[in-house]
């Protein structure tokens, strides 16, 4: 696509089961300021607890609405990318909320430095839980597997779907998102790459990610998260790098720090008690909380102990045993359908 031709974006929304959540979004679309010209295309992803009736209520956005048998949010996508009129498609999750001027910078972010791929941050809004806090901080936080995640704001940057935007060439180019969940993204990230497109982070472009979430749903989320990872270093042997590893060095060092304790050794877990200090401090100047710092050392844990644990047993699985991912990991897997 040459920069100079119209940019017309089309956002691209699977939901699923999340009706509330996307009044809230729409909500946050009528709050857009400039003239971009956009659409909006929201996929039931075979939800049993219909939008349809709430999207009705915003008549005055330029709103499509698909229902269709669930076959994962990845498919989803392609489903909509498929059917929408854009030259230009922007993945949103359904638990975002946009900032009053998300478009106007992703348009003249575009129009000044044009990739056929670009990723934004997310961020906690003020109205978000404590626990929401708590986990943003985990999820974007320098001292953890957080950050971007995908590293610096290079050509290589990884986007992550909540908050993502990929040209119509490059879509038909790749054929869009692969049928592991999660993964999906970093996983046509590196297709992306792999063919020649260049990506961006542009960083003024955040959402406000909601995570609707518990303990235990973040616990099997990271948990997941590190499952997957040692199936894209399988199918991109050039991605793997040993930070992956670090959130089960991380547990494993915590788990001998507590037996050394037990020993009379204790300059392991000094170490721990330092991490979580800075971590604390890091947190509660960011939140202006103490109660949300203690919860994002908490948060912080859970997803060490969760990624870590789901990496080492994926790793297992399939570098020592050579299982294959789709028969030993099913559950991670849609049934393989393509858009284009």
């Amino acid at each position: 696509m040459c920069v100079m031709e119209t940019l017309h974006f089309s956002f691209i929304i699977p939901v699923y089961n999340r009706p509330d959540e996307i009044t809230e979004l729409l909500e946050s679309f009528t709050r857009l300021k400039g003239k971009v010209a956009y659409s909006i295309y929201i996929i039931e992803d075979g939800s049993t607890m219909s939008s349809e009736e709430r999207i009705k209520h915003f008549d005055t956005l330029p709103v499509y609405y698909y229902d269709k048998e669930n076959s994962g949010p990845g498919d989803s996508r392609n489903y909509g990318m498929s059917r929408a009129q854009g030259n230009y498609f922007i993945i949103l999750d359904s638990d975002v909320l946009l900032p009053e001027n998300y478009l106007m910078v992703v348009h003249k972010r575009l129009m000044a430095n044009y990739t056929d791929c670009y990723g934004g941050p997310d961020a906690a809004h003020a109205s978000f839980s404590k626990l929401q806090k708590a986990i943003n901080f985990t999820m974007t936080s320098i001292l953890t597997t957080g950050g971007i995640r995908g590293g610096k704001a290079s050509e290589k940057f990884q986007p992550r779907s909540f908050n993502m935007g990929i040209s119509l060439k490059a879509f038909k180019a790749t054929g869009g998102f692969g049928t592991i969940h999660p993964g999906e993204d970093p996983d046509l990230s590196l297709r992306l790459t792999n063919l020649g497109y260049k990506t961006q982070l542009i960083k003024e472009a955040y959402v406000y990610h909601k995570r609707r979430i518990s303990w235990s749903k973040f616990y099997q989320q990271v948990y997941k998260f590190g499952l997957v990872r040692p199936i894209l270093n399988l199918w991109h042997p050039t991605s793997e790098r040993l930070i992956f590893w670090m959130p089960t060095l991380f547990s494993l060092g915590f788990l001998l720090s507590l037996v050394l304790f037990v020993l009379d050794v204790r300059w392991l877990l000094y170490i721990y008690i330092l991490y979580s200090g800075t971590a604390f401090i890091m947190a509660l100047f960011s939140s202006k909380s103490i109660s949300i710092a203690i919860l994002s050392v908490m948060a912080i844990f859970v997803q060490f102990f969760g990624y870590g644990y789901g990496f080492i047993k994926s790793t297992i699985a399939l570098k020592v045993l050579k299982e294959n991912p789709q028969q030993r990991f099913p559950k991670l897997f849609f049934k393989h359908v393509r858009y284009t």
